[in-house]
C-alpha cells in the first residue's frame, strides 16, 4: 500500500512537470504582471473581505509602497512607516509600538507569505478576465493550492487559498496601483493621544 501510494506521488509529480506548457509559462506570466500591480515600488490600494470557512469574516483597506504599509479593518489598524509599526486594537483602546521588521507583526500582517516558484500556474479565460490556478510542488510547505480571479487587465479580484484544509476567500475591490501618498503610512499620533501605549521595540 505504501508503494503504491509512492507511486501515485511520483505518477503525480511527473504529470504537473508535463504542464510545463505554453499555458503555465503564460499562466506565471499573467501572475507575475499581477503580483507586481500589488507590491511593485509604485505602491498599491485596496479593499478586501476575508471568509474563512463562513467561521470568520473580516474587511478592510490597505495600502503598500516599498517597505511601507497600512492597513485598517473592524477590529485593528496598523501604521508601518518602515522603521515603526504602530498596531491600534481598538476594543482595547490600546497603541503597541514595533520595531518595522518585528517577528510579531506577522500576526498582524503578511499572513500569507510564500515563493512563487513553490507553484504550478494554469489559466482559463472566463467571461470577466482569467482564472489562475497554482498549486504547490511537492513537499512545499504553506499555501496548498489557490486561485485568483484577473480582470481583463491582470487586476487582482478575488482569490481563494489553501491552508492545509482550511479555505480563505478574499474579495478584492477598489484596486488602485500607484499615485500611492506617502504621508498615508505617517501614524497619526494625536489621533490617539488620550490611548493606551504600549512599546514592545525591547522585547525582542
Amino acid at each position: 500500500m505504501r508503494l503504491i501510494l509512492m507511486m501515485a506521488i511520483f505518477l503525480s509529480s511527473l504529470s504537473l512537470n508535463a504542464q510545463e506548457t505554453a499555458n503555465s509559462r503564460q499562466a506565471r506570466q499573467m501572475f507575475d504582471r499581477a503580483y507586481q500591480k500589488v507590491f511593485g515600488q509604485q505602491g498599491s490600494s485596496l479593499h478586501y473581505k476575508v471568509n474563512i470557512i463562513g467561521i470568520y469574516k473580516t474587511e478592510g483597506t490597505f495600502w503598500r509602497k516599498g517597505k511601507h504599509h497600512k492597513f485598517v479593518d473592524e477590529k485593528l489598524s496598523v501604521w508601518n512607516d518602515g522603521v515603526t509599526a504602530y498596531v491600534v486594537e481598538k476594543k482595547k483602546k490600546q497603541v503597541e509600538i514595533y520595531r518595522a521588521n518585528s517577528k510579531k507583526l506577522n500576526k498582524h500582517s503578511d499572513s500569507f507569505k510564500f515563493d512563487p516558484d513553490d507553484f504550478y500556474y494554469h489559466v482559463a479565460k472566463e467571461s470577466t478576465g482569467y482564472k489562475l490556478t497554482m498549486k504547490a510542488k511537492p513537499r512545499k510547505k504553506g499555501i496548498k493550492e489557490a486561485y485568483i480571479w484577473l480582470s481583463n487587465n491582470y487586476e487582482p479580484q478575488r482569490l481563494r487559498i489553501k491552508m492545509a484544509f482550511i479555505w480563505t476567500t478574499i474579495h478584492i475591490s477598489h484596486f488602485h496601483s500607484g499615485d500611492i501618498d506617502e504621508n498615508i503610512f505617517v501614524f497619526p499620533r494625536q489621533q490617539y493621544a488620550d490611548w493606551k501605549t504600549v512599546d514592545r521595540r525591547n522585547e525582542e
